[in-house]
């Protein structure tokens, strides 16, 4: 919805403030077409492609073939309305034409409601340089510097970092002053991104303009300081840059940031989105790393029906080989069970030679297959956990060669020093409210000159992983040692509305059963 034209006109006929761009901007360029023209009438370089949208792969077939327009095979046909690298497809030769379009073209009609498609010819391995930029609608535009995104799967980025390595000044400040003019003349308001292709000669091309915040904003705020979403609210709400103080020669480059994207894919089948519950999740943390979270945590249900992205996880540093390092350690820290992720793939990414130390292009991945080869992971303590809780409430399985008539499982009962508490010179609260009353028992609270403590186990055990464990059975073992190991207490909880759910609908028990038979103990 945040590249919506109509939801934004709605928005605003509303008398709604949609914190984005204007409806004019969306028209502008949300739709692919109109944007490459904005960036013609601008003199920012685009790559040689068609001026309308094409409905049928026959008129990108004339396209193509007509030497006066310069494009030929291998071309690539992209989605009018499209982003997040849907709707594209790569047309190596004529006779994949057909297939090719037709794909981009009902992938682009489902995705975003508009089958229509346009044709460039194709800029072999070019890398991905994208420009962050904030608008107030009154032409005044900065730039947040650049980041590189050329390491993708099927259009899709994997890995982003800012600033981009090894990019020549020159071409990089031409970059910033096209990004800066071209949304300068269409008096752009809020976030947005300008995208280039630049080739192995240098060359950069206009790509288009993602006029929303992007999954991959954070590594521009980790090197800039400046909080991006927060700005776009404070945009949105009237401010200028300038008073924002969004001035551009104050706006300084600190070190390098790089940002990854766990996601519930099974890289060895293809990325075969997974699904099922998340049994562990314990995500990684220090100096530098930064999460940006989603549906993840213990319990959670993964669906098909949802994007895949888990967890963006950004590591930042004074060097980028620095921030490669931190990342690597917070992946190899993280630890998710119960689903797939894309987490062995990542880790190939971000420990290739080739991606650490030196520059790489957007047909990285394609020419290094091996990335996909998945890490063994052995899950020791899950399995480990599972199968000891297991035999303490079952008991040995039989699988072991235990018969049916072997012992039962061994009761544990705790050892405590024996104590008569009724001839107890120091009777506990509970005793003097039962023998003297409320009154007393409040007086003997106020005069008491220590820390009264009350105790939870019994009753947070219920909202824990050990809730369906904790059968009555089990409590009345240890009813009569804890009331004398804590007789001192101010009170022991063994109560609560986790109670009813838990022995209700898992151990099949009656919870004022339980309750009256744990009282009667203490």
């Amino acid at each position: 919805m945040s590249e919506n034209l109509n939801f934004a006109r709605s928005l605003r006929d509303a008398g709604i403030t949609f914190v984005g761009p204007t409806p004019e901007n969306l028209a502008t360029f949300g739709d692919k077409m109109a944007a490459r023209e904005t960036a013609v009438r601008n003199n920012v370089p685009v790559v040689p492609g068609t001026e309308e949208a094409l409905s049928t792969a026959e008129e990108a077939r004339l396209y193509i073939e007509d030497p006066i327009n310069k494009c030929g095979y291998p071309a690539i046909v992209k989605a009018a309305m499209g982003g997040g690298g849907r709707g594209i497809r790569v047309v190596e030769s004529a006779d994949k034409l057909e297939e090719m379009f037709q794909t981009a073209s009902n992938e682009a009609l489902t995705a975003f409601g508009d089958g229509r498609c346009f044709v460039e010819k194709l800029v072999e391995t070019p890398r991905h340089i994208e420009v962050q930029c904030l608008g107030d609608g009154t032409g005044n535009v900065v730039h947040l510097f650049d980041r590189d995104c050329s390491v993708q799967r099927r259009h899709q980025k994997v890995v982003e970092c800012a600033p981009s390595l090894n990019l020549e000044p020159e071409t990089r400040k031409t970059m910033l002053d096209d990004a800066i003019r071209l949304l300068s003349s269409e008096k752009y308001l809020n976030a947005g991104t300008v995208e280039f292709l630049v080739d192995k000669h240098g060359n950069h091309f206009f790509m288009e303009v993602n006029p929303r915040v992007q999954v991959e904003h954070t590594v521009s705020e980790e090197i800039t300081g400046i909080d991006i979403v927060q700005n776009q609210i404070k945009i949105a709400s009237g401010a200028k840059l300038e008073d924002l103080g969004l001035i551009q020669e104050n706006i300084k480059e600190n070190g390098y940031a790089m940002q990854v994207r766990v996601t519930t894919e099974d890289p060895s089948l293809d990325f075969r989105p997974d699904t099922g519950t998340i049994d562990v999740f314990r995500v990684p943390a220090g100096m530098g790393i930064r999460l940006d979270d989603g549906p993840g945590f213990a319990g959670a249900k993964i669906t098909p029906h949802y994007d895949s992205l888990l967890v963006k996880i950004t590591a930042k540093a004074q060097t980028r080989h620095d921030a490669t390092i931190k990342l690597i350690r917070a992946l190899q820290e993280f630890r998710v069970r119960g689903v797939t992720t894309n987490k062995s793939f990542l880790l190939n990414v971000l420990q290739n030679n080739d991606f650490r130390y030196g520059t790489v292009d957007t047909g990285f991945i394609a020419q290094n297959p091996d990335l996909l080869a998945p890490m063994k992971s052995k899950d020791r303590a899950q399995k480990l956990l599972h199968y000891i809780g297991s035999i303490v409430v079952n008991g040995p399985p039989k699988s072991l060669g235990i018969s049916e008539n072997s012992a039962p499982p061994s009761d544990i009962i705790p050892i405590v020093p024996a104590l008569d508490v009724h001839e107890s010179k120091d009777r506990s609260f509970k005793q003097i409210y039962d023998q003297d009353g409320p009154e007393a028992f409040a007086k003997a609270v106020r005069a008491n000159e220590g820390l009264l403590i009350t105790d939870t186990t019994w009753r947070d055990a219920h909202q824990s992983l050990l809730a369906t464990k904790m059968r009555t059975y089990d409590m009345l073992k240890v009813a009569q040692p804890t009331s004398i190991a804590l007789r001192n207490a101010y009170s022991v909880e063994c109560w609560g509305g986790a109670t009813f759910d838990v022995a209700m609908r898992f151990l099949k028990e009656c919870p004022w059963d339980r309750l009256a038979q744990v009282s009667s103990i203490g």
